[in-house]
């Protein structure tokens, strides 16, 4: 009689040690955000985390069984200190993913950064079209678009509405020259000629100059690529100039995206082309605008998206290998089958491990960037020089 305690108890003892070591095979997953906290983008990284939060909110806090472990790097939008920030993500806390960034001068270093450690990067915004082309490797990733994508589908809608001389003007460097080229290659394919390209330094914010040669030229159209806190003065400004009534002004979304308020009249009426729309009536972009709206007390925007969806894919690897992230190669072709379930619409991801989506029309009417139509439907980045 006196032995079924003890081997009660000595059993006990076991399932014990055993539950601990079960705990201590699956610690929380570290996930690395290097977002810009602070400058001219500092809004859109904030879009940015509270997406992909968004998300793991929804799974019940963790992704593939796995808790989340955050540590986060404020990228300042500076490529000069790229590589040393991304290194504190790699080397110093030995993260298991890296998300981020906005700016496309940044996520080239960090991609080459994750490419030599083999640390698995999802791109969350930045559209540097070396990322998914000669940089491209197994284990990036992106959520969003390459630059040529959206600015393509604005040359394609150009072209469509008859513009035969176009103006660009756009801040030089990676995300403004691929935008811009994107945009040329669509315009000329449709007949149009860009006339002349005009550019500044990121985050230079003097426009005067360029919109009196904007004034000077008389073109058709003038497709500009801006963000954050310089595309709501580049708009403002262009209507203070006199030149909205006369020469319309085109863009990527990124030129009106979550800066409508700052914006304000300058901006109704304006048509810009990217693959979300605050319009676009699905159950699943409606619900995510709903909790996001609660969460966070105010309406997402394209960078929210991609946050969310980054969240997305890194769950439709981690489900696939049940939060084994030893199996790396599993976790990456699982994400490669994924159809993601994007409040933008579905969409899957190309062999360089770039979205292949659509790209809407979308109008200003009040403080929302309306979809009035689509401008391509499935676009593919062409990934120019990616050998995978």
């Amino acid at each position: 009689m006196t032995l079924k305690p003890t081997l009660t108890a000595a059993a006990l003892a076991a399932l014990v040690a055993l539950a601990g070591n079960t705990q201590a095979q699956t610690p929380p997953l570290k996930v690395g955000l290097m977002l810009p906290a602070t400058g001219t983008f500092a809004a859109l990284g904030e879009a940015i985390e509270k997406g992909f939060k968004l998300y793991v909110e929804e799974q019940g806090g963790k992704l593939g069984g796995r808790e989340i472990q955050y540590f986060k790097v404020d990228d300042e939008s500076d490529p000069s200190k790229a590589t040393d920030n991304v290194n504190k993500l790699i080397k110093r806390d030995q993260v298991d993913v890296i998300v981020g960034t906005v700016h496309s001068g940044v996520a080239l270093a960090m991609a080459r950064a994750a490419k030599e450690s083999n640390t698995l990067l999802i791109v969350p915004n930045a559209g540097a079209d070396a990322i998914t082309g000669p940089l491209c490797a197994p284990n990036i990733l992106r959520s969003s678009f390459s630059n040529w994508q959206p600015g393509y589908a604005m040359g394609v809608v150009a072209a469509q509405k008859g513009y035969k001389r176009a103006m660009t003007i756009y801040w030089n460097y990676a995300a403004g020259q691929e935008s811009a080229k994107g945009f040329k290659e669509a315009f000329e394919k449709g007949g149009g000629t860009v006339i002349k390209d005009l550019t500044l330094p990121f985050p230079n914010v003097e426009f005067q100059p360029l919109l009196t040669e904007i004034a000077a030229q008389k073109p058709d159209a003038v497709f500009a690529f801006f963000a954050g806190a310089g595309a709501a003065k580049f708009v403002k400004d262009y209507d203070a100039a006199g030149l909205k009534r006369s020469i319309p002004l085109i863009g990527s979304g990124f030129l009106t995206d979550g800066v409508l308020e700052a914006q304000g009249a300058s901006a109704q009426g304006m048509i810009t082309t990217l693959h979300y729309a605050d319009g676009i009536d699905t159950p699943r972009n409606n619900s995510f605008r709903s909790k996001y709206a609660v969460n966070y007390k105010n309406q997402p925007d394209v960078y929210a998206v991609q946050g969310f969806d980054a969240a997305q894919t890194l769950a439709a690897g981690l489900v696939a290998v049940k939060g084994d992230t030893s199996k790396r190669d599993a976790m990456i072709a699982a994400i490669r089958k994924a159809n993601i379930d994007s409040p933008r619409g579905k969409y899957t991801l190309s062999a360089a491990h770039n979205p292949v989506q659509d790209f809407y029309v979308r109008e200003v009417k009040g403080r929302e960037n309306v979809m009035t139509g689509v401008a391509v439907k499935v676009l593919a980045d062409p990934a120019r020089g990616c050998k995978m």
